[in-house]
């Protein structure tokens, strides 16, 4: 995407959709990448006037769009002097994300990093802080809902090196917010060791679980996720089947990479078993982010994704899995893929 430059939302680098821009598309909010090696490449440009904005493919108009416009809650800061957009960031156009640990265990190694993984970028480059306080999160939230009508919010965590996997700063984080704000909030983490954590982060007011598969073939898991690897595709749907009896059907999913290597009928086929367990696999197009090992890797194809997405969203609507019913979290947001457009 070409052209799509100026003052309105969009982020470099860090954990979630990076290198993207918020665009609305006929009532249709989607996270656009724009500052990837591929978006020099794409036949799509943006033609501004004073009167809107045009999408144009190959300088033919399309429609108009329009964009997701920087949140007053980014002009506050902390007491201490922090910008509230180093603590919470607004994705899409009414989603607050945040990753309160902006630390890995995993990237902070070459030989474990996950060669997609962009988490260490804008804290390097002095966006973010490592680790963000209850309070600071609280108090970013509260802002978020009522200057700019914030709905849902996503908290995320790089993996510290800790049986919990994150869980427990998740929870004190989710405590902290449902205290001064009733938002609904999804928690995201690996799977903690100890199953008694789904539990406690219900207890703390997260609404929905995003434990994060990412490459589903455990050779492309090896090569890709060296560390995050290690904890196994079982181990993985031991946890879903153990998250689910606690957060309910639908109400736990995961995110799935198309386009690093696992095949089509790889990708319906694990989704098959996850929807049998009640989990939403939240299939989206990798997205190649600068700096990485996998930064010249190409993005799939749009008819590759719909070889994916359609039958996966036939298999949603006939299983009552739909993403319109989960409380909070990216499946509800949707923004990153076109996936619930194919449930209906």
């Amino acid at each position: 995407m070409q052209g799509a430059a100026g003052d309105h939302l969009s982020r470099r680098g860090g954990a979630g959709p990076s290198d993207h821009q918020a665009i609305t598309v006929d009532g249709t909010t989607v996270m656009v990448p724009i500052y990837t090696q591929s978006a020099w490449s794409s036949p799509f440009s943006i033609e501004s006037a004073d009167e809107g904005h045009t999408l144009l493919r190959d300088q033919i108009p399309i429609t108009d769009i329009t964009f997701s416009n920087t949140p007053r809650f980014y002009d506050l800061e902390t007491s201490d002097g922090i910008p509230y957009s180093h603590i919470a960031t607004l994705h899409s156009k009414d989603v607050l994300a945040t990753t309160v640990l902006q630390t890995c265990i995993r990237y902070e190694s070459r030989r474990k990093a996950c060669k997609f993984c962009s988490i260490g970028q804008s804290l390097q480059a002095g966006r973010t802080v490592a680790h963000k306080s209850p309070e600071q999160l609280a108090e970013v939230a509260r802002a978020a809902v009522e200057l700019d009508g914030v709905k849902h919010m996503v908290m995320t965590t790089g993996t510290p090196a800790t049986s919990d996997r994150g869980a427990a700063v998740l929870c004190e984080s989710a405590a902290a917010v449902r205290n001064v704000v009733d938002i609904p909030i999804q928690a995201q983490c690996e799977p903690p060791r100890d199953p008694v954590w789904y539990q406690k982060l219900k207890d703390a007011g997260v609404d929905t679980l995003g434990m994060h598969l990412e490459v589903v073939t455990p050779e492309r898991r090896k090569d890709l996720m060296p560390g995050k690897s290690e904890v196994s595709i079982e181990e993985y749907m031991d946890a879903f089947r153990e998250a689910v009896k606690v957060f309910g059907r639908g109400q736990v999913s995961t995110y799935i990479l198309a386009g690093l290597g696992d095949s089509r009928e790889s990708i319906l086929a694990i989704s098959e078993e996850l929807i049998a367990i009640g989990v939403y696999p939240f299939v989206v197009p990798f997205v190649p982010i600068s700096g990485t090992p996998l930064e010249d890797i190409p993005p799939p194809s749009s008819q590759f994704m719909e070889s994916i997405l359609a039958p996966l969203g036939k298999r949603l609507r006939a299983a009552r899995l739909l993403s319109s019913d989960i409380k909070a979290g990216c499946g509800r947001c949707g923004a990153c893929s076109t996936l619930s457009k194919y449930e209906h």
